[in-house]
Formats: structure tokens, sequence, C-alpha cells
């Protein structure tokens, strides 16, 4: 299934120009292409590896290029039109960010009163605002019980009100589940092995990620409402889980301020608040920054926030730029070798073309047309290839440059790579291919024929 990432008009150029120019080598070039095809069978052998190579080179590049567009996606789905992100001043995200104690009075507390008239509302009037702290705690890897020494970083999420937190995100939960209790525990009656206990679990909200990453500690499969995991020596227990896939929030779990602040944190990080006109979003967050006082804070809109967050995809994208450049001048190189070994072995086929009336270029085009079939072939396999990586899961960071976040993504193949891919083969076959082609066509037919 191909996601709904934007289409690249500037791909559509490079594909049109390809195809045009491939028309016209087929017009021009006279030799029958089943001539071609048939000393590409006949070296079958060469022609498979060589094809082979661009294989693997175009699925490892559409591989690390999906894993770009998956965390792509992921940021761009979390945020929400209109909804405008409060931090404290000068930090570059919310594991920076620190608001105060001062916030938790009331989360639009340091708004005039025009300014929070200009504030989205729920269905009973309420202000969509959400008071949130970030935090991220070392959780060890227990499996079957046991220990085995590797930690994770555990994204908690403290909240006031989870209701109004997953309404300003646009989160709905999965059928079966609750948001927890005032208290934020609940009693566990009995151990696993049966025996009485007054110990309390921690109640907890969990994204789908997050909950296939801690079920396979314990249970092999995703956590499911009631289930437990543990995390700073504590119980949790699952009372709901998000329907999260495909933001950031999938890999979080959200859990009582007061309960988890103690953790990390016991200060307000994040303010989101919803402005009724989203095309006013911007100037909301400008006005917001300059007049507010009592906080020193940095308010922007959701969806620049999480465009800052793209740092590291900018990083992956130049390094699977260079990786993909570096095993491509290997993939040139092969082509080259295949296509000279084609040349002295077929010296004599040469000669008898031109003593038939063949004119230079359209030897060359004979011999650049082949090595341009065996870029192709190899790029429709990797392509092939690499789209199987489409929806596999993988973990990442996030960040603007100062923290960043732990998240579980979905890789994303989409049109867009495997236009790229199949243009990326292409070069590479030319590239590789017109060298050999030109000495091709400077062959002197009874000098091949000797």
């Amino acid at each position: 299934m191909m996601h709904n990432l934007p289409v690249r008009l500037w791909l559509a150029i490079p594909v049109a120009v390809t195809l045009l120019v491939f028309l016209l080598l087929v017009l021009v070039g006279k030799v029958p292409l089943s001539y071609n095809i048939r000393n590409l069978t006949v070296r079958w052998r060469t022609t498979l590896l060589t094809s082979l190579a661009f294989t693997l080179v175009i699925s490892l590049m559409i591989v690390m290029l999906a894993f770009v567009n998956g965390l792509y996606e992921l940021t761009q789905q979390s945020a929400v039109p209109g909804n405008i992100v409060i931090l404290s001043d000068g930090a570059f995200d919310e594991s920076m960010s620190n608001l105060g104690n001062a916030s938790s009075s009331s989360p639009i507390y340091f708004m005039t009163q025009e300014q929070r008239e200009q504030l989205a509302t729920d269905d009973e009037g309420n202000p969509l605002v959400s008071l949130e702290a970030y935090i991220v705690v070392a959780q060890p890897i227990i499996i079957d019980g046991k220990p085995n020494g590797r930690r994770r970083f555990l994204q908690l999420r403290g909240l006031s009100d989870p209701a109004m937190t997953a309404k300003v995100h646009n989160l709905k939960m999965h059928p079966g589940g609750k948001w927890y209790s005032e208290a934020g525990v609940q009693p566990i009656e009995r151990t696993e092995t049966g025996e009485p206990t007054s110990e309390q679990a921690i109640q907890a909200v969990v994204g789908e990620g997050i909950a296939r990453e801690l079920g396979k500690d314990h249970y092999h499969r995703a956590l499911q409402v009631g289930d437990f995991f543990e995390a700073r020596d504590r119980k949790w227990i699952v009372t709901g889980i998000l329907h999260s896939a495909g933001s950031t929030f999938d890999s979080e779990v959200w859990a009582k301020m007061q309960i988890v602040g103690p953790f990390g944190k016991e200060q307000w990080t994040t303010c989101i608040a919803r402005v009724k006109d989203k095309d006013h979003a911007l100037e909301m967050a400008k006005e917001l920054t300059k007049t507010v006082k009592e906080v020193q804070v940095q308010v922007q809109r959701e969806i620049d926030y999480y465009d800052k967050l793209n740092t590291t995809n900018f990083q992956f994208l130049l390094a699977t730029a260079v990786v993909t450049v570096i095993i491509g001048i290997g993939g040139v190189f092969g082509v080259m070798n295949t296509m000279f070994a084609a040349i002295s072995q077929r010296s004599k086929d040469i000669g008898v073309m031109r003593i038939l009336g063949y004119a230079r270029r359209q030897i060359l085009i004979s011999f650049f047309l082949e090595s341009l079939f065996i870029a192709l072939v190899g790029g429709v396999l990797g392509c092939a290839l690499g789209y199987m990586a489409n929806g596999l899961t993988a973990t990442s960071i996030v960040s603007g440059g100062g923290g960043g976040k732990s998240v579980v993504l979905k890789l994303v193949v989409d049109v867009n790579i495997l236009t790229g891919g199949i243009l990326f083969a292409l070069f590479m076959g030319a590239a590789g291919g017109l060298i050999p082609a030109l000495s091709a066509m400077r062959l002197r037919p009874l000098e091949s024929l000797r």
C-alpha cells in the first residue's frame, strides 16, 4: 500500500526526459533490439551478476530513504493544524523546557481575556489546552523475569487531564480502554504467583508502538488492557491503548503528573493550545511570545515545532546520499567492466556490422542500450526488493538540534522513492556504459576482423 506522502513533481521531468531519450536511441540506433537481447542472454551469467550489483545498490538506497520517509511522515502526522506549542524561552524542544510551577494554577493564566477568546473549545465549552510534562527514564529490559543487562529510554508524559490532552492532539483510544483514575494508581490484589499483596500499580495509557515494544519482554505480544510492565522499580498497569500509529505519541506512556513527576521532572514542560482559526495560529504564537511577562516563553505553531525536529531527517538523508554515491561508483565500474568484456568478445561482430553499413553512432547506441537494459533490470529488482521493507518498524530519535525523543516508526516506500531508484539505476548504467560504447564505436572494421 502506497502512503499519502506528497508526490514530488520535479521527478516527473527526469522521468519524461529519460523515456524520450530511450525512445530516440531505439529509433536512431537501427541495430535490432533482438541482437542486443540475444547477446545479453548468451552471456546470462555475467549479465545476471552485474544486474544483481545494481539490485543491491538500489534496494539499500530504497530502504534508507524509506527510513527517512518514515521519520518525515511521523513528524508531519503528529502536528495538528491550529495547535500552538508553548515552551520555556531558549528550549529547543520539550525535553529541555521548564515552564515552572506557576503555570500549574491554570494553563492559560498568562493570557489576556481577548487571547483566551481566540482559543477553540470542546463540546462542553472548555478551552482546548493541555498542560504536559515530558519525562525520559531509563528502564532495565527484563525478559521473562530475567534482566539482560540492557536498558531502554522510556518516554513518560505526565498529565493532569488525559482526556483533554487526547482531544488537543486529535487522538482516540482503542475500544475497551479507559483513562486512568483520579488517583492514578490501583491496588494489585495478587502477584503473578497468586500470593496476596498490598502493592499498588501506576495506571498508564500507552501508545501502540511502545505497547509492542514493552509487550515483547514478558508477554511475547503487544501489551493489552490489564497487562503489567515495570519501570523505575514500580509496577504499571495498562488502562488504555491510544490510536497513535504514525505519530510521535506512539512511543509514549501517559500517566498522572503527580505520580510520575518525581521520576524526573516535577514541573510542566509543555503547554499545547488550539486556536479557533488555524490560519491565525502563527499570529497568535508571535503575539504570545511578545506579550507574556509572567513566564519567559517561546510560542510556535505545532507544525513548525515538528518541522524543526526533522533535523535528524536531514542528517539521515545526507548519510543516505553519501553511502549511495559511494556504492553507486562500484556499480558504475561493474557495468563498465561487463561492457568492456562484451566488446572484447564481440569485436568481430562489430567489424561485420560496420561492413554491413552500420554507422559508428549506431554501434555506440547499441552497446549503450545494453548497459541501460542491465541497469534497468537491476533497478527494477532492487525496487521490488526494497519495497518489501514498506511497513516494517524501526526505532530512531527525532531531534531539533538540542534534545530529542526516541520514536517507533514505520518505514515508508512511496512512488517518489521507487522512481528515484529507477532513475539512479539508469544513471549508473549510462555512466558505466558510455566509455565502453565509445570504445566499441572507435573499432576499425578490418582490424576487428583479424
